[in-house]
């Protein structure tokens, strides 16, 4: 069973817990905003479909914004991925904020997935898109 969903804006990495002067520990809210997202765009494809099980493959692609002070010929290169993204957020980071969210809402825990792709490209509608596969 494949599912496929898009997550629209730019890509966000999955930030470190911060702590407090006082011990106690905290996501920061882009992270827990993005996750709200990331749930709720899936659960509005996937209203009715049950969790899946068993291994799990996922592919994701992010498309990063190009920027604003990028020469024409320059976001040419970007657009046709002959100049690629190596600027924060790192792969894994998307991967895991992306994951973690579809936690007990796409499959019953991030440790089923057997192999996650994820790739970064330039695009002038940042985006991500998702492809989560069952039963593989």
């Amino acid at each position: 069973m494949i599912r496929t969903f898009t997550i629209p804006g730019k890509p966000l990495g999955k930030q470190r817990p911060r702590v407090l002067r006082n011990g106690i520990t905290y996501t920061p809210k882009e992270t827990v905003n993005y996750e709200t997202l990331v749930k709720e765009i899936y659960w509005n494809k996937y209203p009715t479909e049950k969790l899946l099980e068993g291994p799990v493959r996922a592919t994701i692609t992010a498309y990063m914004p190009i920027p604003k002070s990028t020469s024409k010929k320059k976001k040419a290169l970007m657009l046709e991925r002959k100049i690629l993204p190596t600027k924060k957020p790192d792969w894994d980071n998307i991967g895991k904020i992306v994951t973690d969210a579809l936690n007990e809402i796409a499959y019953y825990d991030d440790k089923q997935i057997i192999s996650c792709t994820v790739e970064k490209y330039y695009s002038d509608q940042p985006k991500v898109q998702v492809k989560i596969e069952g039963g593989v």
